[in-house]
């Protein structure tokens, strides 16, 4: 039953495939894909300079661990030999599982390929709508949402009451 006679209990055990009733729920996006004036001023940022929109978003997505500046110019360098929807696609990827959205209409990489602009402007709206503003950055948002105040500016001895 076990080859080469080997002990059961240090065999590796294969999962049992889970039944669909057990996968995590899979949501509709917030807003469709060619729904890119809802945000008209986010529309004519990626419109210009879609560089900037998604270092904003990788910057939240990956929770601060890559800059927008770093992700922007990466960004703008593979669209200067023409294949930034390799590097954009990915994000996607993450951004979908982050918040178990559905592969909608298409591949996420071929989403990226036809639709660069649009996917951007969606994924933007997305992060808006689930309560993040990617215009202002991971540390921000994580503060925001922590319900962190900053410190009040230093008050000379002199001034308090």
């Amino acid at each position: 039953m076990y080859p080469n006679n080997a002990d059961p209990k240090s065999a590796p055990q294969a999962l049992p495939p889970q039944p669909y009733a057990a996968r995590p729920h899979v949501v509709q996006w917030s807003t469709g894909l060619c729904d890119c004036f809802d945000d008209p001023s986010n529309c004519c940022v990626t419109c210009c300079c879609p560089c900037i929109t998604f270092g904003r978003i990788a910057e939240i997505v990956d929770r601060g661990q890559t800059s927008c500046a770093c992700a922007g110019l990466i960004y703008a360098a593979l669209a200067y030999i023409g294949c930034a929807c390799l590097y954009t696609c990915t994000y996607r990827t993450k951004l979908r599982a982050a918040y178990s959205l559905q592969e909608d209409p298409c591949a996420d990489c071929c989403v990226h390929f036809w639709c660069t602009h649009c996917a951007l402007c969606q994924e933007y709206r997305e992060l808006k709508n689930g309560g993040f503003d990617p215009a202002i950055g991971w540390m921000a948002n994580a503060e925001r949402m922590n319900g962190a105040t900053t410190t009040p500016p230093f008050v000379a001895p002199g001034m308090t009451r």
